[in-house]
């Protein structure tokens, strides 16, 4: 066995490659933590083509959480004020075999429901999928992908005709023109930021542009920062369209021949003049100039976003008024330009791919296309029919299903929705209400598994091997250099013993997680996320691919692949290199919008606009960063940025207690007085649930109101009222023992 086992980061969506090594080595000291606990040895992997070898500091730390507050023996408990007894896995896999069918043959299959996550590797989406959308015949699987990414997935539907992002991370080094909007990538993607920050000091002639109400360390990066008010990104967008038509910064040949739609585009931005624009967004008409000019005149423009964008009210249509940017100047399927969404999760693409939300199937199929049910249909030897062509539950319907009675069982994986759900409050109530909640994880305790019926203990990173996918679409094999502790098993396993035990013996014989892959990439044969060359044996042998990587090479025509041809041994940088895409004419498609605004604005009664976010160190609702002593010595404790101006209106100091109100909730936060925050605008990070603070939790104001295409909540913006308080805000010291033995 090699000293160095290779493997991805399980953090965010930029996908770093990793080598680990065990905690002894010869003729080496043991590694150690601060306790002195044996902690495996990580290091970034040089040869990983993403990442180059650099790590941030969480995955520099991953390995010191892999045994704290593990969960290890199945539990289970009839109710929840009941104490959790420990079972055997037969005792917990005949209960929840018996629970589903009770419930398919007396509420039906729509009563069941599952939660997933990013988190997962492509091999567990893809048994959840064959158990619950083929098998047990209800499309009720969703994942916090939903929270995430699905409005750049609806965007990039609705424009190009497919889901998946067009560029590379070589583009980061290529381009003459960063946009970057609704990111903070130098917290939330830092890799991705290192290498277009370097590139950037390199070659002054290159241009950065950040769009983000708060001057973040990405924005103190940019040559220009437009700190716009919330939900005006749209205004911003047509505005500066309406700037490239008149200064005549727009390639009407491509426009001509590849896209269509731009006649009701160019009416709608025909009403975004500098002056209402400017006004809108409060900024100056010479800043959005200046934006409009560098767009322009750059040849090569690449645009970035996140959950800024997706997690929106309007997200998809933010997401294509961006794709329109690129659309109206032929800045796409060339080195250097495209836009490009950051994904969240380390492997949301992966669970694109293998169809991890509720309308979709695997391969970029999606549940309302007959052809594409009956081919997932046939390829899983299911009768004709037998996937309902109705999308299923999002992760928000499955809490208002709750409330309604029509969910009676919810099976919840490697997520926290305790913490990560919007109206967090409703959230709680509404998962009090389950009959039946199952849930698998590696922790113990979480957030959530105080509303749990049944707990599962999941091998995470490091104890399995499978697949995942990373924001470029480049895919790596993660391989398991230790046992998973004690009873833990992968999640893929759990799912495909379910389905064996409710009969699907033929569908779940798989002896290895390769094996399940395998079936997997056949499913997207010819498809635009043809992976049809890819096994685990393959990215072994030749380490992280990108997709489309397909077995064959195919015609010019390609579906809009790269190029046109894929060859048999190289895959492809870049989507619409050919310039034809999903489209069933093969063209672009304008989206005309109109600014709506944020669905929940100030008003005197809530005066102010509350977003938040991830910080540097910390991850999500800090399942495995609380546990990790540098990362909370470096982020002790939440807070609320607040402008000076308001500060002083309302006689708030930095360090003073600052109560938050909103319509749903409230929350408590320290203030940090800080001119990095817009007038108007306050901010919180989303990282703190009620087992790391006491009433800090970031959710508990926001509402659920969603984008109508993508059905993403709007996170990131409420409207909010600060009361000051005299009090000390108490942050708990959490020293979490585990529960077991």
């Amino acid at each position: 066995m090699s000293e160095f086992t290779k493997t991805l980061c399980p953090y965010c969506g930029v996908g770093c490659g990793l080598e680990v090594s065990p905690p002894a080595q010869l003729g080496k000291a043991t590694s150690r933590d601060s306790q002195g606990n044996p902690t495996w040895r990580v290091r970034g992997d040089k040869a990983h083509p993403s990442s180059q070898g650099m790590v941030c500091v969480k995955g520099a730390t991953i390995a010191e959480s892999l045994d704290k507050n593990r969960l290890h023996y199945p539990m289970v408990r009839d109710s929840l004020d009941q104490e959790f007894r420990r079972v055997s896995w037969d005792e917990a896999f005949d209960l929840i075999a018996k629970r589903i069918q009770n419930v398919r043959f007396t509420q039906g299959p729509e009563a069941l429901c599952m939660y997933g996550s990013g988190q997962f590797q492509t091999e567990d989406y893809y048994i959840a999928q064959k158990l619950m959308k083929g098998c047990l015949g209800t499309n009720n699987f969703d994942a916090n992908s939903r929270l995430c990414m699905s409005s750049a997935v609806a965007g990039y539907i609705q424009s190009f005709g497919s889901d998946g992002p067009p560029c590379c991370y070589d583009d980061l080094e290529l381009t003459d023109c960063a946009f970057l909007i609704g990111t903070n990538t130098a917290e939330c993607h830092p890799i991705v930021f290192n290498r277009l920050e370097k590139y950037h000091k390199k070659n002054r002639k290159v241009k950065m542009i950040v769009v983000d109400p708060r001057r973040t360390p990405t924005a103190e990066a940019a040559d220009l920062h437009l700190a716009i008010r919330p939900g005006t990104d749209i205004d911003l967008l047509n505005g500066i369209a309406h700037l490239l038509m008149r200064w005549n910064y727009i390639d009407t040949m491509f426009m001509d021949d590849c896209t269509s739609n731009f006649p009701a585009y160019a009416e709608v931005i025909r009403h975004y003049p500098p002056e209402v624009v400017a006004r809108q967004c409060g900024i100056s008409i010479e800043d959005l100039e200046t934006a409009a000019r560098l767009w322009g005149q750059s040849e090569r423009v690449l645009s970035l976003w996140s959950m800024g964008v997706n997690q929106s009210s309007e997200g998809t249509a933010k997401v294509r008024t961006i794709i329109n940017l690129h659309l109206m100047t032929g800045q796409i399927g060339k080195p250097g330009a495209g836009p490009f969404s950051l994904t969240g999760q380390p492997n949301a693409m992966g669970g694109r791919e293998a169809g991890g939300l509720a309308h979709l199937l695997p391969g970029y199929r999606t549940v309302k296309d007959p052809q594409h049910c009956a081919e997932v249909e046939e390829f899983w030897g299911l009768k004709p029919r037998q996937i309902s062509p109705n999308p299923g539950l999002t992760a928000w319907d499955m809490i208002t299903g709750l409330e309604n009675d029509a969910v009676e069982l919810l099976w919840i994986a490697a997520t926290n929705p305790a913490v990560s759900m919007p109206d967090l409050e409703r959230t709680k109530k509404a998962l009090l209400r389950s009959p039946f909640t199952i849930y698998q994880d590696a922790y113990y305790p979480t957030e959530t598994s105080a509303y749990a019926h049944v707990l599962l203990p999941a091998a995470q990173w490091g104890e399995k091997t499978g697949v995942m996918t990373n924001s470029e679409r480049m895919v790596t094999l993660c391989q398991a250099f230790r046992q998973p502790p004690r009873e833990a098993k992968a999640d893929w396993e759990i799912f495909a013993e379910v389905g064996r035990r409710l009969g699907f013996e033929r569908e779940f014989a798989f002896a290895n997680s390769a094996e399940v892959y395998a079936e997997f990439v056949k499913l997207t044969k010819n498809r635009p996320c043809d992976m049809t060359r890819i096994s685990h044996a393959q990215l072994q042998a030749e380490g992280p691919t990108q997709w489309p990587h397909p077995e064959e090479s195919r015609g010019s025509r390609g579906a809009g692949v790269a190029g046109g041809e894929a060859s048999a041994n190289r895959s492809e940088k870049r989507l619409y290199t050919n310039l034809r895409f999903h489209t069933p004419d093969g063209r672009a498609r304008f989206g005309a919008y109109y600014s709506k605004g944020l669905a929940e604005p100030p008003d005197p009664d809530y005066p102010f606009v509350l977003t938040n976010g991830r910080l540097y160190g910390h991850w999500h609702t800090q399942t495995r960063t609380g546990r990790i002593e540098k990362i909370c010595k470096m982020h002790p404790e939440p807070f609320i940025e607040i402008h000076p101006r308001d500060a002083a209106r309302l006689g708030i100091v930095d360090c003073m207690g600052v109560e938050v109100r909103s319509r749903r909730g409230k929350a408590k936060f320290p203030a940090k007085v800080t001119k990095a925050i817009a007038p108007g605008t306050v901010f919180v990070p989303m990282h703190w649930g009620s087992l790391w603070a006491d009433n800090a939790e970031a959710n508990a104001l926001t509402h659920p109101e969603s984008c109508p295409d993508s059905l993403q909540p709007e996170l990131k913006a409420c409207a909010v009222q600060l009361i000051p308080i005299s009090v000390e805000v108490p942050i708990k010291d959490y020293q979490l023992q585990s529960s077991q033995s």
